[in-house]
């Protein structure tokens, strides 16, 4: 039975989205308000709005399971959903869901547990035959086994946190003498990540494309997968650009990948809404990376080539519903390209670039959905995510989806901050990009230029530069040389971009 009332456990534009479905299922939904976004966006969009109790708090309320738990008791609500991070993927959040007679909206703690910790996964996926990279043996808890392991492995080897995501915990070592600093390093992201410091370590394929399978699955032992999406366009591990389908899938690879993604969710039992990712090298040979028991932050591309509501599947299956969907009933139309517009300094190795949305606007268009927890005057709080907007892109075919993007961003105006915006208008320009020649070392190998400007801009800001030399010279020879504060020539090349 669905249930009648749903707490977010989450922020920003994913909460926003959960309560637009809830909405349409009749199901009554609370949002939870924090000091650090009081006013937030988000909040507009819930039924009813708790106010977070600060004196209880030593960090985020979203992180807080006794908090999470205390307020669906004492409002009488009936499930929970955690978003993507923070507890998504925290089996004891699930087990204390099911202890207290709340639904969770996702797996079972077990599944979680059992999925969510890379190792046991690779020891599932291996008992039926999903390939696998060629790994260490169990968690590793100390330098000297990581140097063992590394040398039988072979370099270059990825150091990877066991409880990591998000890119965290991660870095990819090409030669002994580069270990100890990397394994260092690691350890203390992973520590301060995830309170947990345990590596993992893998023979590290060069220039692999990331391919993940989105799958659905109820808690009858059926199951079906709604495509791939590819997640290559990266930074630090971190995906910035994603697309469904995938430019480089035959028909025979996505029905061996998606097959296989099945297969996994039926042996441990899995239900609910799951992603099986895949490395794809450069022979296309694939091999298992991870599942992430939780929607996914670039779900919209999959919802908007399938037809289908993710979070509406997400729910009813966890709520005991039987699938309706078969993989017969499934197809792909059109192309989706989702872009991840972040408040990052592109020119700055995408820092992060907090402060205050002073003017955001994205043009009406038919092929644009847009999904985002801020409007202009919000100030970006500094301990979340730098992520502001996802913009979904499609068209019938990925050229086109390709233009229609092309179009829609260059129509797209975000001031007050700066953000990744020019970061995908010379993605999308790149001839390698076009083609779909891509993989997860495009950012560093194929671009040499991280922002797109236009040519006036280009020109402005060499004019910018050429008035500022001229100053200096001036400084330096205004008693010998009568030189005019401005440059006529310049006054001119102004005139004309003006």
């Amino acid at each position: 039975m669905l249930p009648k009332s749903i707490l977010i456990a989450n922020r920003g534009e994913i909460a926003i989205r959960i309560m637009r479905t809830a909405k349409n299922m009749g199901i009554k939904t609370y949002a939870l308000q924090t000091p650090q976004e009081a006013n937030a966006h988000y909040l507009k969009f819930a039924d009813e709005v708790i106010k977070v109790r600060e004196e209880n708090l030593s960090g985020p309320v979203f992180l807080n399971i006794d908090e999470l738990i205390s307020y669906a008791k004492e409002h009488k609500i009936e499930s929970i959903h955690p978003g993507y991070g923070f507890l998504s993927e925290n089996p004891e959040l699930a087990k204390r869901c099911e202890d207290e007679g709340i639904l969770f909206i996702g797996p079972s703690h077990e599944s979680i547990h059992a999925m969510g910790n890379k190792n046991v996964a690779k020891e599932l996926a291996s008992t039926i035959n999903i390939p696998l990279i060629k790994g260490s043996k169990g968690a590793i808890l100390n330098f000297m086994e990581a140097k063992r392991q590394a040398a039988e492995i072979g370099y270059p080897i990825m150091l990877k946190a066991l409880a990591g995501g998000g890119g965290k915990g991660m870095r990819v070592v090409r030669k002994e003498k580069e270990l100890e600093t990397s394994y260092k390093l690691a350890v203390n992201e992973a520590v301060s990540s995830f309170n947990n410091g345990a590596m993992l370590i893998e023979k590290y394929i060069e220039h692999p494309r990331h391919i993940e399978i989105q799958v659905l699955a109820d808690k009858y032992g059926n199951a079906v997968h709604l495509f791939e999406r590819e997640c290559s366009i990266q930074r630090k591990h971190q995906k910035l650009l994603e697309e469904a389908p995938s430019a480089v899938l035959t028909e025979k690879l996505r029905k061996q990948m998606g097959d296989l993604a099945i297969k996994l969710c039926k042996y441990v039992g899995y239900s609910t809404l799951g992603t099986v990712e895949f490395l794809l090298d450069s022979q296309n040979n694939f091999y298992f990376l991870e599942m992430n028991t939780r929607v996914q932050v670039e779900h919209p591309v999959t919802e908007a080539i399938s037809g289908i509501d993710l979070i509406e599947q997400q729910i009813r299956t966890a709520a005991g519903e039987k699938l309706q969907l078969k993989q017969s009933d499934l197809s792909i139309n059109g192309w989706a390209i989702e872009f991840r517009i972040n408040a990052e300094d592109v020119q700055a190795g995408f820092a992060p670039n907090f402060g205050i949305i002073d003017e955001m606007s994205f043009p009406e268009d038919p092929n644009l959905r847009v999904d985002t927890g801020f409007v202009p005057g919000t100030v970006i709080p500094t301990m979340y995510d730098s992520m502001i907007a996802k913009l979904i892109i499609t068209g019938k075919t990925r050229s086109e989806a390709i233009e229609n993007s092309i179009r829609i961003l260059d129509a797209s105006t975000v001031k007050g901050i700066k953000t990744t915006i020019p970061f995908f208008k010379t993605t999308l320009r790149h001839p390698d990009f076009v083609r779909g020649k891509i993989d997860t070392s495009f950012v560093q190998d194929k671009l040499t230029q991280t922002f797109y400007q236009e040519k006036n801009e280009e020109m402005a800001a060499a004019m910018i530069a050429l008035q500022a030399y001229l100053d200096e010279v001036r400084k330096i020879e205004e008693d010998e040389v009568g030189v005019t504060n401005a440059s006529p020539w310049i006054s001119r090349m102004w005139h004309k971009l003006s």
